[in-house]
Formats: structure tokens, C-alpha cells, sequence
């Protein structure tokens, strides 16, 4: 009897136990009622519980049953509570409606997200459209890539360049995303356009090392970049006039509610001044870009999503009838969403890339063209797992197929040059990947991984042998689909966040990337007739190990947030050139050209940002080293990379004079580049020759300017949008050295001068903006 009654006490205390744990899941997709755009990154809390909405605008959060409070906020929109009784797992799509701003204008909030306490995620920075809208950037075009430029440890890689730097990392080890989609080449007019049309974009997010384990193949970063859906709710007509391009953004519904498209296009019309012209030799020439944007999205119900998106870019050079060039990307992204249940998400994308250039040579006798190109086809399966409050997995595979053309002649039957062509080269890439964010307890919160990837080298063609010199040894030829090498590397992923309290947290990061692509370029900035090649047996891919650790603490009521960031970096497999080296040189074996070492690069970065107020802006300041140590290379000692820089500086500030004006500037300085220059000179049958010693070994003068805009809104209504835009390049007008020259002096050729070159004075801008 008496066991009887224990066993009934213990049943019943277990079912009390189990009915008080007893949980259910609210899940669903945040929106924006105006625009039915997915939202980003919006914030779902109940109680001390939270989430965010992933890329697509889905949201999970698992509570206790009972009665729940329920509060959905992102940036630029009105806050949404609702009180609901969770009984059963329960689906909740919300609608949040655009903030209400006052007619004053007084109180500003920041458009940035700003930077997560409690998330472990480190080095990641997020802009939208709204955050660059009023900074002033060279020839007043918004451009997302200048934009990030002035955030730590993100470097310019040259005077009006789109081109950059993170964390020591060189240009081509930065892996560029639109919708998924890698972009080999993301600028136009030789660097001072990108390819991304502000009009387009919803979101951008840079990891700077850091990076969860979905993102692979780059060494140093990682600039996802999510297109706008389109508007399902109404048609609108956005565009705008600038004294050198010109751009036309057109959504709206297919379906209302459940489908809809958008068009943006932009054309720049340089070309058509060059026109006006009297001389022949300057309105026979072309210079123009162009871009196009596209999207169409479909809600099959209320589990499945399909999105289809593409971006085509082009790039034309041309002086006379003499010389041309064009080059330009052209990407394709299908994507299908669908939601299993409550708790599990799942995305499959299928991804096209292709980045070609043309040269066309027509002189005297000569009438050939030089074509190189890089092609990708892409797929990736991955599920999102949230399965309770405390845990949530991310894992999937990505498999790419790569085709790269090196370089190609193409010549007329009656020109002196032969046609030719360098081997194609083919490689196929695997991954594997797994991700857990835990929240460990009330104040530890862990993110870890681990990323299987392979590169396989595939045939058809030859590959070498070669010795210290540089001298092919052997050749080995494989035929068509025939597996050459696999290289395989794990990539463990870490994270961790220690929260004081709400407004203070420490965080320490470990991670390793590859890469097996590598862009060679034989200048010192980025050109679009440089060449992406794949690993070969030869050439190893990069394996780059980075820890981090950081600090960040919320200030005065959470309008200032404070970042600090140190990280050290080491490199293997690094990849430089042979002194006196000829990359471009019609030759397959191009290893015989490099050389191979190891690199490192450490430094610290410090944020200052104010969030809410009539000003918001930031302070950056980046301290920083970048070395390659190299046999053959500057006697085997260590040597500063080429995007080595001591200090990058950057203030950014916006003020809101009114609700018609708003002006803003910004001012950075840095440490010039590192460079080679002569060492001494010698005469060879009357001709100057210069002899270089240390690699790197000088620096260019220090870099600083200032740039000043406003922003005059001319009419605002809930419909109608029209506003000025003024920018001032270069305010003071320094000149700061583009390239520096050495010759022999005119009056004494035992001397040797100096010749400093400028590329941007004072640039003025002014652009009309609409939209209705």
C-alpha cells in the first residue's frame, strides 16, 4: 500500500513537472505593411526572450504555454505589440507599419542596427540604403562599397576606388554576394563606381573574419549583400538625375499580396558630353557604364516562397576606332523558401556568376581581341533548426563549378599577331557546414561550427613541375572531367560573448578560412583586366587562422554605443611575385612566375557611434600591421604587404537642420601605402635604368580629405518624394599622390626627380532624386 502511494505521488509530481516544462513555438514572417517587404533582422522579444528574423524574415521563438506579451521592432518602424495565450504551436506574420516622424523634425533615430550585447557574432558591421543616403562620396553617386570603407578595419584600396582592404587582407580575398551570387569584379569606370545601384539594395551586412560557417571561400571578409523584393502592395516609379549617370527604379505587385517584381536601371552618359565635341579625337571616344537590376518574387502559400533575381553589368572603353575595351558580371539567383513546421526553415538556391573582359586592338595591321572570363554554377541546400529558446543550428551543402579562361587571342587572318589561347582551367568546390548558437545561460552566449570543404582540380589540360627557379621540370597532361588534385580542409568556427550587464559585453572569436581562387593583377590598384586563377598542384590554397577578442558597451541611455576590437592573423600559402616577374606573359605555367610564403597581420579597432538625435554619426580609428615573409622575396626577411597601413581615421557625422535640410560630412586620413620605389640607377647604352631593393620598403605621402553634402527634401508626401542632393569632393582641395614618377632631371641626368601626380581636385555634385 504503502509503495502504492509513493509510486502514485511520483507519477503524479512527474506529470506536474512535465505539464509546467510543457512549451509550444510562435513562428512566422515579419513585413513591412507598406511595402510587404520581408524585414531583416527584425526583434521579437517575450519577456526575457528573443529572436531576430532571419534574411528572409522568418522568425521562431519557443515559450512557456500561457499568456505572452509579445513586441516586434526593426529600424525605421513603428513598434508592434500583442498579447496572445500560446495553447498550441501558433503561426504570427506581423505587418509593421513605416515610423512616424515628427513634423520637426527634433528627435532622430539612427537607421543602423547597431551592434548585438548579447550576440557572440564578432567584426560584423550592417548598413542599409537609409544609412548612406546622406553621406557624401565622390561625384555625389551613393555608393554602398565607399560607404563601408569609412568603418574600422575596412580600408580603401586607393583614391576613389570601390576596391578594399579588411584586417590586412588583400582585394581578391574578399568574398562579394548579391543574393547569394559571388561578384569577382564589384566596380565600375575603373574603381570609382561600384556595381551596386543603392536603389536595389535592403541590406548589407560585412563580416570581417569572423564569419559563421555558411560563408566560405575568402580569406578576410565577407559583404552579403540582399536585394529588394519589390513592393506588393502598390506600384511606385523612384529614379533620380546626376550630372553623370542617370538611374530608374520601377516595383510594385503581380499579384497583390503575394507577388511582385523589380526593375532598377542605371546608365552613366559621359560618353554622350564626349559627343559635343569639335575634336575628332576626343568625340569618336566611348566611356560609359550601365547596370541592371531585376527581381520577381512569388508566395506559393503560406510554407513556400520563390524569389528569382539577376543583376547585368557592363563596362565600355573606347578611343577611337583603335582601341576597346569592355568588361562586366552577370549573375542569376533562383531561390525556393519553404517552412516544414514551426521550428524548421529550409532555403535551396540555385547560383550563376560570370565576370568576362574584351580587349579589342585595331592598329595598322593589327585587328585582334583579348577575352579572359571566370564562370560559376552554384547550389545550395541549408535548413535553419530552431529548436527550443536556448538553441538554434544552421547546416547545409554548397557546391560550385568553376570555369576560368584565363586569357584568349582572337586575330583576323590578316593581322600580324596569331590567334592563341591559354588552357582552360576547371575546379569544382564542396562544403559541408554546421552551425549551433547556444545560449549557454543568462550571460554566456556561444556560436560554433565547422566548415568540411574540398577543391578539386578537374582536367581537361597540362600542369608542371617546376624548381626554386622557376623552370618547368615536367609536364603532366589529364584529359577531360579527370581529377588532378583534391585539396581538403576543415574550418572550425568559435564564438563567445560574456554580458555583464545589458549595456556591457567581452567577446572572443577563433576562426579559419581557405581559398583556392587568386586574383593576379600587375598594378598596384584594381584594374578589370586582372586575372582570377584557380590552385593548381602547385599554387595551394590560402589558410588564414584569425582570434579575436573585444569589448563593447552601450553609453548615455543607449545613443552612443562603444567598440573595441583586437585581432591577430596568420597566413599560409600566401602567394607574391618573382622580382622582375611577367604574369601577363603568354605562358601556362604561370607558377613559374610566384612565389610562395606566409603572412601575418594584427591590429586594433576602435567605434564610436551616436545613434538618435538632430546628429548621429561615427568616429573609427584603426591601428594595424600586414607582413608577407617570402623566400626570394627581400633577402627571405619579413616585408610589408601592399595593403599594409599604420592608421585609417575616419569621422562621419549627419545633422538635421530641419525636415527640408539635412547636411553631413566626412574626413579620413591614412597612412600612405606601402610601395616599392628605385633604390639607385645605373646607364645602359645611354638609357636609364632604376634597381629596386627592399619589396614595399617606402610609403606614399599620408592620405586626408574632407567631403561635405545636403540633402534639400523639395516635397514630401506619403506618396510623392522629391529632394536635391549637393556633395563637395575633396573640400580643401588637397592633392594627395595618386602615383609618384621617377626620371631623370631635364638639367642634370646624374640626377634623379621625383614626379607627384594628383587625381582628384575639388569635385562638386549635384543630383535630383524622385519618387511616386
Amino acid at each position: 500500500m504503502i509503495k502504492r502511494t509513493i509510486t502514485t505521488l511520483l507519477l503524479l509530481c512527474s506529470t506536474l513537472v512535465v505539464f509546467s516544462q510543457e512549451k509550444f513555438t510562435i513562428s512566422g514572417t515579419i513585413t513591412s505593411k507598406a511595402k510587404g517587404e520581408t524585414l531583416i533582422g527584425a526583434s521579437i522579444k517575450a519577456g526575457n526572450q528573443g529572436v531576430t528574423s532571419n534574411e528572409y524574415g522568418f522568425f521562431s521563438l519557443t515559450l512557456d504555454k500561457g499568456s505572452h506579451t509579445i513586441e516586434v521592432s526593426a529600424v525605421g518602424m513603428q513598434t508592434y505589440t500583442e498579447t496572445i495565450t500560446l495553447e498550441k504551436d501558433t503561426r504570427l506574420n506581423i505587418a509593421l507599419e513605416d515610423e512616424i516622424k515628427s513634423l520637426e523634425g527634433v528627435t532622430v533615430s539612427a537607421q543602423t542596427r547597431g551592434r548585438s550585447i548579447t550576440n557572440p557574432q564578432m567584426g560584423v558591421e550592417k548598413l542599409s540604403t537609409k544609412d548612406i543616403k546622406n553621406i557624401p562620396v565622390l561625384f555625389g553617386e551613393k555608393d554602398i562599397l565607399k560607404t563601408i570603407q569609412l568603418l574600422p578595419g575596412i580600408k580603401s584600396a586607393g583614391e576613389g576606388n570601390s576596391g578594399f582592404y579588411v584586417r590586412g587582407g588583400a582585394v581578391d580575398q574578399n568574398l562579394i554576394l548579391l543574393d547569394e551570387a559571388p561578384v569577382y569584379n564589384a566596380s565600375h569606370l575603373l574603381g570609382f563606381f561600384s556595381t551596386f545601384n543603392s536603389d536595389a539594395i535592403k541590406d548589407m551586412t560585412v563580416y570581417k573574419g569572423g564569419m559563421p560557417a555558411q560563408y566560405g571561400g575568402r580569406l578576410s571578409s565577407v559583404l552579403d549583400i540582399k536585394m529588394n523584393d519589390g513592393n506588393n502592395q502598390d506600384y511606385n516609379v523612384s529614379g533620380g538625375l546626376g550630372l553623370i549617370s542617370a538611374k530608374l527604379n520601377v516595383e510594385g505587385p503581380i499579384q497583390k499580396g503575394k507577388s511582385s517584381f523589380l526593375v532598377t536601371g542605371r546608365r552613366t552618359y559621359a560618353d554622350v558630353f564626349l559627343k559635343l565635341s569639335n575634336d575628332s579625337s576626343i568625340n569618336r571616344n566611348t566611356l560609359y557604364f550601365y547596370d541592371l537590376n531585376a527581381k520577381l518574387n512569388y508566395q506559393l502559400g503560406d510554407k513556400d516562397r520563390l524569389y528569382l533575381s539577376g543583376y547585368f553589368g557592363k563596362d565600355v572603353l573606347g578611343i577611337g576606332e583603335t582601341f576597346g575595351i569592355d568588361w562586366g558580371n552577370s549573375t542569376g539567383t533562383l531561390r525556393w523558401n519553404h517552412i516544414y513546421n514551426a521550428k524548421l526553415f529550409s532555403n535551396t538556391s540555385l547560383i550563376y556568376s560570370n565576370y568576362q573582359y574584351n580587349i579589342g586592338i585595331r592598329s595598322g595591321g593589327d585587328d585582334f581581341d583579348i577575352l579572359s572570363r571566370i564562370r560559376d554554377w552554384n547550389i545550395k541546400h541549408e535548413y535553419q533548426w530552431y529548436t527550443n529558446s536556448r538553441n538554434n543550428w544552421r547546416f547545409g551543402l554548397n557546391s560550385i563549378y568553376h570555369n576560368i579562361l584565363p586569357g584568349e587571342v582572337k586575330a583576323s587572318a590578316t593581322s600580324s599577331v596569331n590567334s592563341s589561347a591559354l588552357q582552360k582551367r576547371y575546379s569544382w568546390e564542396n562544403a559541408l557546414y554546421l552551425t549551433n548558437t547556444w545560449k549557454a545561460s543568462d550571460k554566456i552566449n556561444l556560436t560554433y561550427g565547422m566548415r568540411l570543404s574540398s577543391f578539386s582540380i578537374l582536367g581537361e589540360g597540362d600542369f608542371y613541375n617546376i624548381d626554386d627557379e622557376g623552370r618547368v621540370l615536367d609536364t603532366m597532361s589529364y584529359s577531360k572531367g579527370e581529377f588532378v588534385k583534391t585539396y581538403f580542409y576543415l574550418e572550425p568556427r568559435l564564438a563567445a560573448s560574456y554580458v555583464f550587464n545589458p549595456r556591457t559585453s567581452l567577446k572572443a572569436s577563433y576562426v579559419r578560412n581557405t581559398q583556392s581562387l587568386h586574383l593576379i593583377s600587375n598594378s598596384t590598384s584594381s584594374n578589370p583586366t586582372d586575372k582570377w586563377i584557380a590552385s593548381t598542384n602547385i599554387i595551394k590554397p590560402e589558410i588564414a587562422d584569425q582570434v579575436s577578442l573585444g569589448f563593447y558597451r552601450d553609453l548615455f541611455n543607449n545613443n552612443y554605443e562603444l567598440s573595441v576590437e583586437a585581432y591577430y592573423k596568420s597566413m599560409q600559402n600566401q602567394i607574391d611575385y618573382r622580382d622582375g616577374a611577367d604574369v601577363f606573359a603568354n605562358n601556362d605555367a604561370i607558377e613559374s612566375q610566384l612565389l610562395y610564403g606566409k603572412g601575418r597581420a594584427y591590429g586594433i579597432e576602435w567605434l564610436l557611434r551616436k545613434k538618435t538625435g538632430r546628429l548621429t554619426g561615427w568616429l573609427s580609428y584603426t591601428l594595424s600591421k600586414t607582413e608577407k615573409k617570402i623566400n626570394g622575396i627581400n633577402n627571405d626577411r619579413w616585408y610589408n604587404a601592399r595593403q599594409d597601413r599604420t592608421h585609417d581615421v575616419a569621422i562621419v557625422g549627419t545633422y538635421q537642420l530641419s525636415r527640408k535640410w539635412t547636411v553631413s560630412a566626412t574626413w579620413v586620413f591614412y597612412t600612405g601605402d606601402a610601395v616599392t620605389f628605385p633604390a639607385g640607377k645605373y646607364r645602359v647604352n645611354d638609357q636609364t635604368v632604376f634597381y629596386y631593393t627592399d619589396r614595399n620598403g617606402y610609403r606614399m605621402p599620408d592620405y586626408h580629405r574632407l567631403d561635405i553634402g545636403a540633402n534639400w527634401t523639395l516635397k514630401q508626401t506619403k506618396k510623392r518624394t522629391s529632394e536635391l542632393s549637393f556633395s563637395l569632393y575633396n573640400a580643401y582641395g588637397r592633392e594627395n599622390a595618386y602615383i609618384i614618377d621617377f626620371r631623370d632631371a631635364e638639367n642634370d641626368p646624374n640626377k634623379t626627380e621625383a614626379v607627384r601626380y594628383a587625381l582628384f581636385k575639388f569635385i562638386p555634385s549635384i543630383s535630383y532624386n524622385f519618387k511616386f
